[in-house]
């Protein structure tokens, strides 16, 4: 699969790896991942599904994550330089224009997105996450203790923890152990390096995006479940209300994850916005 340079002016050339579905004569969608997750964050049959709907589906590792290059030591960065690194992997596909979905981390990276780089941007879907002021989305104290914890060194240790602090954020009726693991177990697989660290100064450095949100004409659409307690529902609530042309879709019984009873629903969702703003 391929990467591309992202040439960042801050920070150096890094590798971005993307893998991409579907006839790149579609209209385009950028998928980006939350803080620490890979690309199988958006799971095959997800983008397949995606992909029936009639998109050109683009997921690609985050740097500091799976695939992609490491920043060096000593080197912060911001959203902004994340989110262009997003709009490198467009570049190299030779698209100007795509609809953008993040979750969590992502959904800062594709507000960000359209605050900076609005004609780059068709739609976008910000889902579980927030507009980076503390008042809203705030974490339960349980889930922000297990978000910090560093991982354990060894692999099987550091798939367990994953496991037991995915229970605490995610949707608590379809919470699926199995699945959950094998994610995990794919995860670190991949890469063993990941420095979610470096992502989580990048978001406390980029600070509140509420003032430029108000000013974004990009249409939007914000998803979040009412069982959240990594970014409770406040932080979905608050971005859709300062968006000049968002729609909220609070998906009940969902916590902060995209389990398998949500996809069509989120599917059908992302469809509707690009079709009504093709």
């Amino acid at each position: 699969m391929p990467t591309v340079t992202a040439n960042n002016s801050s920070t150096g050339p890094l590798e971005i790896y993307y893998e991409t579905f579907g006839f790149d004569d579609a209209p385009a969608l950028l998928l980006v991942n939350g803080l620490g997750s890979q690309l199988n964050g958006w799971p095959l049959e997800f983008c397949q599904g995606l992909v029936d709907r009639g998109f050109f589906v683009i997921r690609f590792d985050n740097r500091d994550v799976g695939l992609s290059s490491r920043t060096p030591d000593g080197v912060e960065y911001t959203l902004s330089d994340m989110a262009a690194d997003g709009l490198a992997v467009l570049d190299d596909l030779g698209i100007e224009r795509a609809h953008v979905a993040g979750m969590s981390m992502g959904g800062m990276i594709v507000q960000t997105m359209a605050i900076e780089h609005p004609e780059r941007i068709e739609t976008f879907t910000s889902i579980m996450s927030t507009t980076g002021e503390r008042e809203f989305g705030k974490p339960t104290e349980e889930a922000m203790t297990a978000l910090l914890t560093p991982p354990p060194t060894n692999v099987n240790d550091a798939i367990d923890q994953d496991v037991v602090h995915r229970k605490i954020w995610a949707s608590p009726e379809w919470y699926d152990e199995e699945l959950v693991r094998a994610y995990f177990e794919e995860s670190w697989a991949r890469a063993t390096d990941n420095r979610s660290d470096r992502q989580y100064a990048a978001v406390l450095a980029s600070g509140s995006r509420g003032e430029k949100l108000r000013q974004v004409q990009v249409p939007a659409l914000v998803i979040h479940g009412d069982k959240d307690t990594l970014i409770d529902v406040s932080g979905g609530r608050r971005t859709a209300e300062i968006l000049p042309h968002a729609e909220l879709l609070e998906i009940e019984g969902m916590g902060h994850d995209i389990p398998v009873q949500t996809w069509q629903q989120i599917i059908s969702a992302i469809t509707v916005l690009a079709s009504e703003n093709a």
